[in-house]
């Protein structure tokens, strides 16, 4: 009877965790939750963080400055295919997110981390490798800035922080 009562548990015990896992993952898949604003880390369950600088996605923009009202051309090149994506603009001197996307490719939306359109991420888990968007920089100046995206590749495997070179700030518009 004991034993039976031991097997028991241990089913109910794998059909939670398999409950829990099929329920986090369901949540994930319609793009990252705000909790992921500051650090730019996924909030999956037993994640694997690699190094940013072994990763086979690239941030870049064919702008080496900006004024303050630019518009600034976003682009993340990927060798293999990723599911989900995490894109800001943060200022070099404070890293503070900066700035709003207004123009998104499919498959993506809109977050509001700190002001409405400054972060963007994917809306379903289709695979995705090449993504164009478009940066808005304040109108105030705000200093140089980068870009920084962090990639899901799978539920288990992710890269925090890829960041692209710095786009530096010029004069006023």
């Amino acid at each position: 009877m004991e034993d039976i009562r031991s097997a028991h548990a241990a089913i109910i015990g794998w059909a939670c965790t398999i409950l829990c896992l099929v329920s986090c993952a369901a949540a994930f898949s319609h793009g990252a939750s705000l909790s992921a604003c500051a650090d730019m880390m996924p909030r999956h369950l037993s994640t694997q963080l690699y190094s940013p600088s072994n990763n086979f996605v690239t941030v870049h923009t064919n702008m080496s400055f900006y004024f303050p009202g630019d518009k600034v051309p976003v682009t993340v090149r990927s060798t293999q295919d990723f599911m989900g994506f995490l894109l800001q603009a943060r200022k070099v001197s404070n890293d503070e997110i900066a700035g709003t996307f207004i123009i998104i490719p499919p498959g993506s939306k809109l977050l509001t981390c700190f002001e409405n359109g400054d972060t963007v991420t994917h809306s379903d888990k289709s695979l995705k490798r090449n993504l164009s968007f478009v940066w808005k920089a304040p109108d105030q100046p705000i200093g140089d800035i980068k870009f920084f995206i962090s990639i899901v590749q799978s539920y288990f495997v992710y890269w925090a922080k890829i960041e692209s070179a710095i786009v530096a700030q010029r004069g006023q518009n």
